[in-house]
C-alpha cells in the first residue's frame, strides 16, 4: 500500500514543532536561566525551579514530536499513537496548533489511515 501523502505533511510539522521546543530550550536556557540565577536569594531557586520544569516539559514535547514523526514516515504504528499524543499536546497552542491538531487526529483515526499502518506492520 503507498504511503498516504498527508502524512509526509504531518511529519513536517512535527518536525517544525519539534524545532520550536528546541528554539524554546535554548532560549530559556541561554536568556533565562542566567537572569534569575543572578538575581540570588530564594526567589531565583523558585525562579529556576520553575524554569527546570519548562525546560524538562519542552524537551517531552521534542521527544513525542521527533519520534513521531520518523514513526510516520516508516509506516510504524506507533508513529502514529506518538503523533496522535502530540497532536492532542498541540492543542494547546492556541489557534494555530489547535486547528491543526485537531486535523491531524481526525486525519490519523481515519479507517484507511489505520488500515495504512496496519499493513507496514506485516
Amino acid at each position: 500500500m503507498r504511503r498516504p501523502d498527508l502524512l509526509i505533511l504531518i511529519a513536517v510539522w512535527e518536525f517544525m514543532s519539534a524545532f520550536g521546543a528546541f528554539i524554546g530550550i535554548i532560549s530559556i536556557s541561554v536568556f533565562a536561566f542566567p537572569e534569575v540565577a543572578s538575581l540570588g536569594g530564594i526567589g531565583s531557586v523558585g525562579g529556576i525551579v520553575g524554569l527546570s520544569i519548562a525546560v524538562l516539559v519542552l524537551m517531552f514535547y521534542l521527544i513525542i514530536a521527533i519520534a513521531g514523526g520518523i514513526g510516520l514516515l516508516g509506516g510504524k504504528e506507533w508513529g502514529r499513537i506518538l503523533s496522535l499524543v502530540h497532536a492532542a499536546l498541540s492543542l494547546l497552542w492556541i489557534p494555530i496548533g489547535t486547528i491543526i491538531g485537531i486535523l491531524i487526529i481526525v486525519y490519523l483515526m481515519k479507517p484507511e489511515i489505520r488500515d495504512y499502518f496496519e499493513s507496514t506492520q506485516k
